[in-house]
C-alpha cells in the first residue's frame, strides 16, 4: 500500500468519499434546485414568446386601424369636397336668382322712371307750348315796339301744333 500512498494517480478512500458527497449534492441540486429554476425559465420563455406574439398582433391591428383611418379620411375628404361643391353650386344658383330678380326690379324701376319722365316731359312741352304763344307775342311787342295781337299768337300756336284754326 505504500506504493498506492506514494503514487498520486491511484485513488484512495478520500476520493471515493468526496465523489459520493459530490453525487449526493448533485442529486439534491438536480432534484430540488434545478426544477424551480427550470420552471421559472420556461415561464419566462413563454412570456417572451407571448409578448412577441402580442406585439405582432398589436402591430397588425395598428396597421389595420391606420388603414381604416386613412380610408375614412379619404372618404370624408371626398364627402367634404362634394358638400363644398354642392354649396358652391347652390350659392351660384342663389346669386343668379338674386341677380335675375335685381335685374327685373331695376328694369321695372327704369321703365316706371322712363314713363314718369316721359309724362313730365310731355307736361313740360304742353306748358311750354302754352307759354310760347304768349311769350312770343310779348317778345315781338318788345322787339317791334308796338303791341302784337293775341290772334297772331293764336296763329303761332296753331302753326306749332300743325293745325290751322
Amino acid at each position: 500500500m505504500a506504493l498506492a500512498a506514494q503514487n498520486f494517480l491511484i485513488p484512495n478512500g478520500t476520493f471515493f468519499v468526496v465523489l459520493i458527497i459530490f453525487l449526493i449534492v448533485l442529486a439534491v441540486i438536480g432534484k430540488f434546485v434545478v426544477p424551480p429554476i427550470k420552471a421559472v425559465l420556461e415561464e419566462r420563455e413563454e412570456t417572451v414568446t407571448q409578448t412577441g406574439h402580442d406585439n405582432r398582433t398589436a402591430t397588425e391591428e395598428f396597421e389595420n386601424a391606420e388603414a381604416e383611418y386613412r380610408e375614412a379620411m379619404k372618404s370624408a375628404r371626398g364627402e367634404a369636397t362634394g358638400i363644398r361643391d354642392e354649396a358652391r353650386a347652390k350659392g351660384r344658383e342663389t346669386l343668379e336668382q338674386m341677380r335675375t330678380r335685381a335685374t327685373a326690379e331695376s328694369d321695372g324701376v327704369l321703365a316706371e322712371a322712363t314713363t314718369q319722365l316721359r309724362a313730365q316731359g310731355e307736361q313740360a312741352a304742353t306748358a311750354a307750348r302754352e307759354d310760347v304763344g304768349r311769350l312770343s307775342s310779348e317778345l315781338a311787342s318788345r322787339v317791334l315796339g308796338f303791341e302784337v295781337s293775341a290772334d297772331a299768337a293764336a296763329f303761332d300756336k296753331s302753326t306749332t301744333s300743325g293745325t290751322v284754326s
